[in-house]
């Protein structure tokens, strides 16, 4: 890739429902709008298989494996489009009762990375943990495009910087961040703050993609390594695309060489 090169991204704000079958249509038409403006990476919320809200029983039996159906027509999409997908979709999990909040990113001829929710969001009066079971620690779930690294992590998992800088640790130039952030007082707030410091620490990209109003609290946006927001959705149903560029990244960190000279690196517990 040459210094001048980019990417063009995509963040689909929509609100998936409990019909694995209209999402699936939706974002077909998502990404169909999304690759005619340009983009060549194209990321999606959180659940967009599946979701339900409170979450119920139903989320399990909705459930499917990496081989399922929403991962096969992700798939077929995205070679429709000759684009890189990033999803979230309900994962059957182990023990049948739960279900693993799972992050795909794909393109035509496959997966190219998988992600499993490490922090589940027992906080502020709710406990993801009831209906789903947590990741396990271990390699970053990152796949290039480009000649640039996308790392991807999931909502919740934004409150802890140690997952974002072990995605960077790994090679990350960009921070997928699948999502839905509950709504609430300063939650809003909370997020587009934390998307920019996720950023700014990292010398890196941040492409997050939420669900709208009035479950969500929207503001699906792409930032830059200075935690500039480049492009962005407000709280309604939309789309943002821009692009992502190494040589933005490399100005950046040669001005602020900040994971060069820190001096603590991140150990799991």
């Amino acid at each position: 890739m040459s210094e001048t090169a980019a990417v063009p991204v995509a963040v689909c704000q929509f609100a998936p429902v409990a019909d694995r079958a209209d999402n699936l249509e939706r974002i077909a038409r998502l990404t169909a709008d999304a690759a005619g403006r340009g983009a060549k990476v194209i990321v999606f919320p959180e659940y967009s298989s599946y979701f339900v809200d409170p979450m119920d029983a139903t989320l399990a039996e909705n459930a499917e494996g990496l081989d399922g159906d929403f991962v096969t027509t992700l798939t077929a999409v995205a070679a429709e489009y000759g684009v890189v997908l990033v999803a979230g979709l309900a994962e059957r999990a182990s023990d049948g009762e739960r279900v693993r909040n799972t992050v795909v990113a794909v393109r035509g001829d496959g997966i190219l990375a998988t992600y499993r929710k490490q922090h589940l969001y027992d906080a502020f009066g709710q406990t993801e943990s009831d209906w789903v079971e947590p990741g396990d620690l271990g390699d970053a779930a990152a796949f290039d495009v480009g000649g640039l690294r996308f790392g991807l992590m999931t909502c919740y998992d934004l409150r802890f910087p140690e997952v974002s800088r072990t995605l960077v640790d790994a090679g990350a130039d960009v921070l997928v961040v699948p999502a839905e952030w509950v709504r609430g007082p300063l939650k809003e707030h909370q997020w587009t703050t934390l998307l920019a410091a996720r950023a700014i620490e990292n010398t890196a990209y941040v492409v997050a993609a939420d669900h709208p109003a009035p479950i969500g609290v929207g503001h699906s946006q792409i930032i830059d390594p200075q935690g500039v927001v480049i492009a962005g959705v407000g709280t309604a149903e939309g789309i943002a695309v821009s692009a992502v560029e190494r040589a933005a990244i490399e100005r950046v960190r040669a001005v602020n060489p900040s994971l060069r000279v820190r001096r603590y690196a991140v150990v799991p517990r």
